[in-house]
């Protein structure tokens, strides 16, 4: 019999009921019927062309051919614990892969992941840069990006998609514009950028004025290097934290997850 065609569920509800010796005690392990395991015990035996089990005044019993290959199939199914658990133990490895946008990075994530690591030292991270970095060639973990939704990844929202005006003191009335970041109407720019870090550092470094993420600017804002001339403001755009399913129910995304307060 092909692999692929082996009745792997079948056997689960067989090895039940032969430890309990009852369709009743299977059911109630399973979280199924009793005629759901008779009915998986009977077409058991058709594909395997023998009787299981037998009744007898005293109850059920295994028939022999049962008993012949009962020892090898709970062996199996051991071997299936055993592989899922090496699978999870991967899933928990103490090294993150994480893509985030550079400033981003520099501005909100880096002193989180600090924070992290100084709690659970064994840690190891590896960043890559961007926004849009693929998850299987990259082999990430888990990604950052500016976006306006999780779109087929699972995630989860940092805050809410709020933006800002800033400049520096004494820096001239001039627009710096970015992608995803429109200008009042008439407004012309004056330096055009490729992404909102590029933008924050070109404010930072007194070239004008640009609207931006809130959370990307609030360390700023706060310590007194960027002064906010318009806003907060309702925006579209907000910084998710995103990964496919398997890596989002994996362990050591939940307790990053966990820590940063997104569960």
């Amino acid at each position: 019999m092909k692999r692929t065609h082996l009745p792997l569920n079948a056997l689960r509800v067989f090895d039940a009921a032969a430890r309990h010796l009852s369709f009743t005690r299977a059911a109630d392990e399973l979280a199924v019927t009793p005629a759901a395991v008779g009915q998986q015990i009977r077409a058991l035996e058709d594909v395997l062309g023998v009787v299981l089990f037998r009744r007898t005044s005293k109850g059920l019993e295994l028939t022999d051919e049962a008993m012949m290959g009962l020892d090898s199939l709970r062996e199996g199914f051991l071997r299936f614990e055993e592989s899922v658990q090496a699978m999870q133990a991967g899933q928990s490895s103490h090294r993150y892969t994480i893509a985030a946008p550079s400033e981003f990075y520099a501005q909100w994530l880096a002193p989180r992941l600090a924070q992290f690591r100084a709690t659970n030292p064994e840690i190891r991270y590896q960043l890559v840069g961007g926004e849009e970095v693929d998850f299987t060639e990259a082999n990430l973990d888990l990604a950052f990006r500016l976006t306006e939704g999780p779109g087929d990844l699972e995630g989860v929202r940092l805050a809410e998609p709020r933006k800002v005006t800033v400049a520096i003191e004494g820096a001239p009335d001039d627009w710096i514009v970015w992608p995803g970041a429109p200008l009042p109407e008439g407004a012309e720019p004056m330096l055009q950028v490729s992404d909102a870090g590029h933008a924050l550092n070109s404010v930072l470094a007194g070239l004008g004025k640009a609207v931006l993420p809130l959370l990307l600017v609030e360390k700023a804002i706060g310590e007194g290097r960027l002064t906010v001339l318009d806003g907060p403001t309702d925006g579209q755009r907000a910084y998710w934290l995103v990964a496919p399913r398997p890596q989002w129910r994996s362990a050591k995304v939940r307790a990053l997850r966990s820590f940063l307060g997104f569960e």
